[in-house]
């Protein structure tokens, strides 16, 4: 019990901007609302009554805390964590108080000073509950549970890439030694990148040099059957993504679609910024047997969890098939993510 309120009482205030803990917040205010209501109701056409009572106070003190806490979310978070909780319970609950008396005034309410007083210490309340709902389920994520998934989700390196890799850097030894020790460095700096820490994100140009090596040490052995476009359009220097996010992705194309084939392919990346999401389109054949696909919906179905656990419902991953004019099939992955620095 001791270790359970120590690791509560270490977790930060949420990220009142994601749209997981904004959905959240709603659903559970609103459920304590008709939890309220179910109790001084006397059946089920008083509760509904009650209930749209409520609401119309309720939803309005919602939205504008909620705005509050979205335009405040940075600051609340620089002192200590107990005085960033006190503070938001504070603002839920002098919000409350304010809201009561705006509506005593507009409906001439004699309610009194002790309406106004129920109505905070149900603001203060509700939020101090939803607080210690969200620091509950962050406790449950992290750290231990969440380190070990991401470190078995981006630990997942496909065996035949190393020995194709070493295979294709030996047949080049005695004709290209130069190109062969500068394969053999890329090859390490490869698995360096694989065996590092992944709990933080990192910045996109790292992730984008991480695939270039990764591609560059395929072309050793698939020559000219791989091709591969590269569109990249305003992106900010800054910008941080999870790490070994595209290269997963860009082994995906390899393997299940320009090796089965036997021809040369090309795999597309294009990336851009649109307001204040970051769009990553990647594009190749589609060719590969029953057993090959199911392995790449796994990799994909790794690839989204690994975005849950960093921006719960902000990011999102769609997959597509394309039939093309001349009957080619092409394999389109399509990943959003938010513009922000968010940790998980």
């Amino acid at each position: 019990m001791t270790s359970i309120k120590q690791n509560l009482a270490g977790q930060p205030l949420p990220d009142f901007r994601n749209a997981g803990v904004i959905l959240r917040i709603l659903l559970g205010v609103n459920l304590l609302a008709l939890f309220a209501a179910l109790v001084q109701s006397e059946g089920v056409g008083d509760s509904v009554q009650r209930y749209s009572e409520l609401a119309v106070w309720v939803q309005p003190l919602l939205l504008f805390n909620l705005t509050l806490l979205a335009l405040l979310g940075k600051r609340l978070r620089h002192p200590a964590i107990w005085i960033g909780r006190a503070l938001v319970v504070l603002l839920a609950t002098g919000s409350a108080i304010l809201l009561s008396d705006l509506w005593r005034f507009l409906t001439f309410d004699e309610g009194g000073w002790s309406r106004l007083l129920r109505a905070g210490l149900l603001g203060g309340a509700a939020a101090a509950l939803m607080l210690f709902y969200l620091a509950l389920r962050a406790s449950a994520l992290s750290p231990a549970l969440v380190e070990a998934r991401l470190q078995s989700l981006t630990a997942r390196i496909r065996p035949h890439f190393l020995f194709n890799s070493l295979n294709a850097i030996i047949s080049l030894i005695r004709l290209d030694p130069r190109r062969a020790e500068t394969a053999l460095e890329e090859l390490a700096e490869l698995f360096r990148a694989f065996m590092r820490d992944h709990r933080e994100l990192i910045p996109l140009a790292e992730e984008m040099a991480l695939c270039r090596q990764y591609l560059d040490l395929e072309k050793l052995r698939l020559g000219e059957r791989l091709n591969v476009e590269w569109e990249v359009t305003d992106l900010p220097a800054n910008l941080k993504v999870p790490p070994l996010m595209v290269q997963p992705l860009l082994e995906n194309a390899v393997y299940h679609g320009i090796e089965p084939s036997g021809e040369s392919g090309t795999i597309r990346i294009r990336m851009l910024r649109r307001g204040y999401e970051l769009h990553i389109d990647l594009v190749n054949p589609c060719g590969g047997d029953a057993e090959h696909q199911r392995g790449n919906h796994m990799a994909l179905d790794n690839i989204r969890e690994r975005l849950a656990l960093y921006y719960d419902l902000e990011a999102r991953i769609e997959i597509d098939k394309v039939l093309l004019v001349d009957g080619q099939r092409e394999y389109r992955v399509h990943i959003v993510l938010p513009c922000r620095d968010h940790s998980p």
